[in-house]
C-alpha cells in the first residue's frame, strides 16, 4: 500500500459501470471464465497478485459451474481489502479460496500453489518500473504450469509498453492468448506453452517494488 493512495476507495469506482476500471474487470473476468471453461477435469490451482477485494476471480466464481474445482490464494497488503475478499470468500462458500494479507511481490506467498494453472497479474505492471515488469514475467514462467493461463493488465498511455510486455511474455515461453487494442485501458493473456520446461518457484525472493500509479508518474516512469 502506498501512502498517496486509498486503495480502499480506489475500489469504489467499479460501482460506475462506465468507468475504465469497471470496464476493464468485464474484461478480465471475460478471460477468466474463458479459461476455466477450457480448463481440463479436475482440481484448478488459481493465484491472484495484488488481488485487492478478489473482485475479478471471485466474481467469476460465483456463478461459474467449475467454482468447487479451484483452490486460489488472493494475496493483498492492504488488510481493509483483504478482509472484505475474506468475506466475499465466506458469502460464496469456496472453501477452495484462502485470501493472504502480505506483500503479493514475495514468492513465499505463493509455494503452496505455484505452479498453477490460472495466474492473475493486473493492477500490477502499471504500479512499478519497466525493469521490474520484466522481472514479474520472468517469475510467471514458474508461477503458472505449462499450458496454464496468465492475464495481467497495464494502462496503454503513451508510451505504450503493451507491445514490449508481449515481446518479454514471449521471451520467458508463453504465447498471445488476447490483447486489447489500444484504448483506455489494456488487458492481455497469454499461455505458457505446454512444452516449455518446468521451472521451480524460489522461495524467499521479491519480485518486483510496487511504487504506486502517481508516484510512477511523479518519476516519470508511465
Amino acid at each position: 500500500m502506498t501512502a498517496e493512495q486509498d486503495w480502499l476507495a480506489w475500489h469504489e469506482r467499479y460501482e460506475d459501470p462506465a468507468s475504465w476500471l469497471a470496464r476493464r474487470l468485464v474484461v478480465v473476468q471475460d478471460r477468466i471464465t474463458r479459461a476455466l471453461d477450457a480448463a481440463a477435469p479436475g482440481p484448478i490451482k488459481a493465484l491472484s497478485m495484488c488481488a485487492g477485494q478478489g473482485r475479478d476471480l471471485l466474481g467469476v466464481l460465483e456463478n461459474h459451474p467449475r467454482r468447487d474445482d479451484v483452490t486460489a490464494v488472493l494475496v493483498e497488503l492492504d488488510p481493509r481489502n483483504a478482509d472484505a475478499a475474506r468475506q466475499r470468500v465466506r458469502d460464496l462458500g469456496l472453501a477452495g479460496i484462502e485470501v493472504v494479507t502480505g506483500d503479493a511481490a514475495l514468492t513465499d506467498n505463493y509455494l503452496a500453489y505455484a505452479p498453477a494453472d490460472l495466474v492473475l497479474a493486473c493492477g500490477i505492471f502499471g504500479n512499478i518500473t519497466n525493469e521490474d515488469i520484466r522481472r514479474t514475467i520472468g517469475y510467471c514462467a514458474a508461477l503458472c504450469a505449462p499450458g496454464g493461463t496468465t492475464v495481467w493488465t497495464r494502462h496503454r498511455k503513451e508510451p505504450d509498453l503493451v507491445p514490449q510486455i508481449c515481446d518479454w511474455f514471449a521471451q520467458s515461453g508463453f504465447e498471445l492468448e488476447f490483447v486489447t487494442e489500444p484504448g483506455d485501458f489494456g488487458v492481455g493473456v497469454h499461455r505458457r506453452r505446454a512444452d516449455a520446461p518446468p521451472k521451480a518457484l524460489e522461495p524467499g525472493e521479491t519480485m518486483f517494488t510496487f511504487l504506486g500509479y502517481l508516484t510512477m508518474a511523479q518519476r516519470g516512469c508511465e
